[in-house]
């Protein structure tokens, strides 16, 4: 739970941020959306590819205690400079919060998996409360975030997302050495003579190419789940009735219905797991996943439907969008938090780190992918645009069906480190 809320507050910041950037290039500073999409999706494949060195720095030389400490400070650093609103030091900006993030985000998820056992049956649903923290953020973050930006000034919705991670930070120095003993120090051996002890097995490289596997299927999931941040965002900005009463919404808010749907359902899931764990009849992580990509296609079924309707020039309801995003949400409960607990589970040990940063690699290619395909949604008609998403999401899924025979295989010998 103290992670919980670390995370919290970290997402808080980077959602916060997140929902507005389009808006704020296209709105704002006048952008096409073809320009603010491709920025949108570098700048969100970056954050997820930081990582990688993030990992490698907490394997190697910080551990992945400290380097949540100074993740946090650069993030802050980041949203403060975005809050000045010059052109000059915007991209600055963007790059201290990638680069903060590489330190942090692949760091707390390692260390909610160092809190389980290897054979802890409570990893899958320790991972899913975890994600809740998530989507705590995310949740609030557009609604305040946005609001201040869309209602009151940019700059104040940047700075926002600021002071969130700076609670995150004071949070986490407060109690890491009150809930986290032991947890996230660097352990390297203390000789030569260690270092040759303990081999790279034929199982750990068996288990090595299991996670990497899983982290390749995913990455079309990711490609169609980011539209929400380009878009999607700009479609409810443009196509969707928001007026209520006298009261506009913010178009920024929209981004607020995945993390309700998160948190209201993923209690019922981790139980669900853990029920079908007693009875043994619990689906393995790659079944899970798959009907994760099976949700994902039939939330953006939905945005299809809602697409066509738009092309006739009406605002379409708001139902519509908030069925694409019922769906899509529950698509990511299957495959996120299930995905971060098949790789703290399956990789061998020293390589925690750093395979945990691959998974969020791919999370950034998949990013990558969705702002150089949401460029396009400007010049191809909503609805034809929405149902490519549908069509890689079924192909997807029938791919990973036919992974799964290899994925048990590869994955059925115990890691030896």
């Amino acid at each position: 739970m103290f992670l919980f809320f670390v995370e919290m507050w970290e997402r808080f910041s980077y959602y916060g941020m997140k929902a507005l950037l389009v808006l704020y290039l296209v709105d704002a500073q006048r952008w096409s959306i073809s320009r603010a999409a491709n920025l949108y999706g570098n700048y969100t494949a970056l954050v997820y590819i930081a990582p990688l060195l993030g990992g490698y720095i907490a394997d190697k030389f910080l551990g992945t205690r400290r380097s949540l400490f100074w993740g946090g400070v650069i993030i802050a650093c980041g949203h403060f400079t975005l809050a000045f609103q010059a052109n000059s030091t915007f991209y600055f900006g963007l790059g201290l919060i990638i680069l903060g993030t590489g330190l942090f985000k692949p760091n707390v998820s390692t260390m909610v998996g160092q809190l389980y056992a290897p054979e802890d049956k409570r990893r899958d649903a320790g991972f899913t409360i975890f994600f809740m923290g998530i989507s705590v953020g995310a949740l609030f973050a557009p609604l305040a975030c946005g609001y201040l930006a869309q209602r009151v000034g940019w700059n104040y919705g940047f700075g926002a997302a600021g002071v969130g991670m700076v609670l995150g930070l004071l949070l986490y120095l407060w109690g890491r050495k009150r809930y986290l003993p032991g947890i996230g120090y660097l352990s390297t051996p203390a000789t030569e003579e260690d270092r040759t002890i303990t081999p790279v097995t034929p199982e750990d490289r068996k288990r090595i190419l299991a996670v990497i596997i899983v982290v390749i299927i995913t990455i079309p999931f990711w490609a169609c789940y980011e539209q929400v941040g380009s878009s999607l965002s700009l479609f409810a900005d443009k196509h969707v009735a928001r007026t209520l009463g006298h009261f506009v919404i913010p178009a920024s808010w929209f981004q607020s219905i995945n993390p309700i749907v998160i948190l209201a359902f993923a209690p019922l899931l981790a139980l669900l797991w853990k029920y079908l764990e007693r009875k043994r009849r619990e689906p393995s992580a790659p079944t899970k996943m798959v009907a994760g990509y099976l949700f994902l296609a039939a939330g953006f079924g939905f945005a299809t439907w809602a697409g066509f309707r738009s092309e006739t020039f009406l605002l379409v309801s708001p139902l519509w969008f908030v069925a694409t995003d019922l769906f899509r949400s529950w698509g990511e409960l299957m495959l996120s938090p299930v995905g971060l607990a098949y790789v703290t589970e399956i990789a061998p040990t020293r390589y925690g780190s750093r395979l945990m940063a691959a998974w969020f690699l791919a999370e950034g290619i998949g990013n990558k992918f969705a702002g150089s395909i949401a460029a396009h949604s400007g010049s191809i008609r909503a609805g034809r645009f929405y149902a490519m998403f549908v069509i890689i999401a079924v192909v997807s899924t029938i791919a990973l069906i036919a992974l799964i025979p290899l994925l048990r295989r590869l994955a059925s010998q115990p890691s030896q480190t």
